[in-house]
């Protein structure tokens, strides 16, 4: 049996809204001993590189040392895509993203679908739950 992949994108350095859906990642991936991906999309327009270690660090700082996790950094044009990308290529059972991302997907889907209901595409298209955090409230799933 595999054990389950919770892919979750953040901000780097961490925002509020990313502090938010770390901790609800975090308490899923703990909750399901499950493998947990942090992942940072290094935009190539902003031409700023962070490190895993910088990225490690800073989780570390707010969270202390996370079992069965991985730092990733990827670099790509849309940061939404390569999420998609990242989670599929992660084989993601579970998608942790905010609020602030979800909205910024439906405008981006949007232009491609006349259904802009980002969680359920990326169910189709990932065969994955996906969990939308708001940073001032409980967890969408």
């Amino acid at each position: 049996m595999t054990m389950t992949r919770v892919v979750v994108p953040v901000r780097y350095p961490l925002t509020k809204h990313s502090k938010a859906t770390l901790s609800e990642a975090i308490r899923i991936a703990t909750e399901r001993e499950a493998e947990l991906t942090v992942l940072h999309v290094d935009l190539y327009q902003d031409n700023r590189r962070v490190t895993r270690a910088e990225l490690k660090r800073a989780v570390e700082r707010e969270f202390g040392a996370l079992d069965r996790t991985r730092y990733v950094i990827r670099r790509g044009f849309l940061v939404e895509e390569t999420i998609l990308e990242e989670a599929a290529a992660e084989g993601a059972d579970i998608v942790v993203i905010g609020s602030k991302q979800a909205s910024r997907w439906r405008r981006m889907l949007r232009r491609f679908l006349d259904d802009p209901d980002i969680e359920t595409y990326l169910r189709q298209k990932l065969d994955c739950t996906v969990i939308t955090v708001r940073a001032d409230q409980q967890p969408e799933v």
